[in-house]
């Protein structure tokens, strides 16, 4: 062990593990995009069957697992508090492997194979929402866990791969699914291909959970239920052990202020976490991420063209992300934000004027490219950073909780009105999303701290002034 400043090896490989939990955020929401239609036809979501409530019913299957994120999320703060952090991210692997096997058999245990009747149904979107839960729980305490683990210096860089392991964690699952339906017919889709695709999640599912079992709890939360020697170790072997015994001590001196008071540094550090969460989905980025296809085509592309943009956007979103995952440290927080939040405003407010104008081509695409690319290098993974790391210690677990759940809520608030306001006008939807963008950049610049370079016990004396 290097007495100076620890082992990279040990950190990044810490790192490495957490992330796979970001990388089955990724894949456990986006697995059911391949499954839409197969659904439909499995469970009979037709008219014929349950006449005008059809599509609601075809809808809320699709969307189920964002009930279990919120609950998951707003959970996650008692289970972060009570079991660990490192416990808790076993039990969100636990969750995903449940969800994969029962999504991919609903009627493993109480109904014969192929029924498609209502109790199934249920069945399988009880499976759903229980993967929903892991990846709330997921999306809540894997930037937790990192950034309490993480050296002050390299803090932002490490949170960030999280981002990353979402965004190819989505990746990942749009090529599982093609391979999966790849010269099969539909009946065989229909029949086998949906389940291949819900239970290819068991796999890395299984291996987070066997890998965690070889990765330490965090040194901060080791402290606070009072494993000293224990903390004391961890923090050697990421920092040195000339740093450690230091990084201890601001620990234990942060760790007898408030410790059980949400609102024990008032009411400004609260708000501001939950409007980064907030800003970051109002913006309008999973409306490109979940409607890319129905977009494209929307503005006049076919469907094979559609898909193949909409790949292209993915590769587009990982090579972005990388740029703040190796920028964050060194730019700091706020000036990557904000220059962020003026790219997204240019893509949406051009995009709206181009829709008002009638004019449909690659002009378009370039925008929803910069659009989708200002967000990657900056509200995608920055968000995550600063939530991670904005609160204090004693109250990190609880308000990270309320924060994600924020984020959740309004993800499902910007998904489900989206149609409804692109039916309305176009242009209005987008601008819509531009003015949100410059509202997100005020917001920055007029409230929300630097972190870069400081400690998380930093965050006590910051609140505290």
């Amino acid at each position: 062990m290097n007495t100076q400043s620890g082992s990279k090896l040990y950190i990044f490989g810490i790192t490495l593990v957490a992330t796979l939990g970001g990388l089955l955020f990724g894949y456990d929401t986006a697995v059911i995009s391949g499954a839409v239609d197969s659904l439909k036809t499995v469970f009979h979501l037709n008219e014929a069957t349950f006449g005008t409530m059809a599509t609601f019913y075809h809808g809320a299957t699709v969307s189920s697992a964002l009930i279990g994120c919120i609950i998951g999320s707003a959970m996650s703060g008692v289970f972060a508090e009570k079991l660990g952090r490192r416990n808790s991210l076993l039990l969100a692997a636990i969750l995903f492997f449940i969800s994969a096997c029962g999504a991919a058999y609903p009627e493993i245990f109480f109904f014969h194979k192929g029924d498609g009747s209502v109790p199934v149904l249920i069945a399988f979107n009880i499976y759903r929402v229980i993967g929903g839960i892991g990846v709330g729980l997921a999306s809540a305490i894997c930037p937790m866990y990192i950034a309490e683990i993480a050296p002050a210096e390299i803090r932002g860089k490490l949170v960030s791969w999280n981002q990353f392991a979402i965004i190819f964690g989505m990746l990942v699952v749009y090529f599982v699914n093609y391979f999966i339906t790849k010269g099969q017919s539909v009946e065989w889709i229909d029949s086998h291909g949906w389940r291949y695709m819900f239970a290819s999640n068991a796999v890395p599912a299984a291996l987070f959970g066997f890998l965690l079992i070889f990765v330490p709890e965090t040194p901060r939360h080791l402290a606070l239920i009072g494993h000293e020697d224990k903390a004391l170790h961890i923090l050697g072997k990421i920092n040195g052990t000339n740093k450690a015994s230091e990084i201890l001590k601001d620990i234990k001196d942060s760790a007898h202020e408030k410790v059980e008071k949400v609102l024990a540094y008032g009411w400004k550090v609260l708000i501001i976490g939950v409007l980064l969460s907030v800003f970051q989905q109002v913006v309008g980025i999973n409306v490109v991420l979940y409607y890319a296809p129905t977009i494209f085509k929307g503005l006049g592309f076919g469907n094979d063209a559609a898909m193949y943009q909409t790949v292209i956007m993915g590769f587009i979103n990982i090579v972005f992300t990388l740029v703040a995952i190796f920028t964050v440290d060194k730019f700091g927080r706020k000036p990557l934000l904000i220059i962020g939040s003026t790219g997204m405003a240019v893509g949406m407010f051009a995009i709206g004027l181009l829709a008002y104008l009638h004019i449909i081509g690659a002009s378009t695409l370039i925008f929803i490219v910069i659009y989708s690319a200002s967000f990657m290098m900056s509200w995608g993974p920055i968000c995550w950073v600063l939530i991670s790391e904005i609160f204090p210690n004693t109250v990190r677990g609880k308000t990270v909780a309320i924060a994600v759940a924020a984020q959740w809520i309004a993800n499902f608030v910007v998904s489900s009105t989206f149609p409804s306001l692109e039916a309305f006008s176009i242009t209005f939807t987008y601008c819509l999303y531009g003015v949100m963008s410059v509202l997100s950049a005020l917001f920055v610049w007029k409230m929300v701290p630097e972190t870069k370079g400081k400690t998380l016990e930093d965050m006590s004396k910051l609140w505290r002034k």
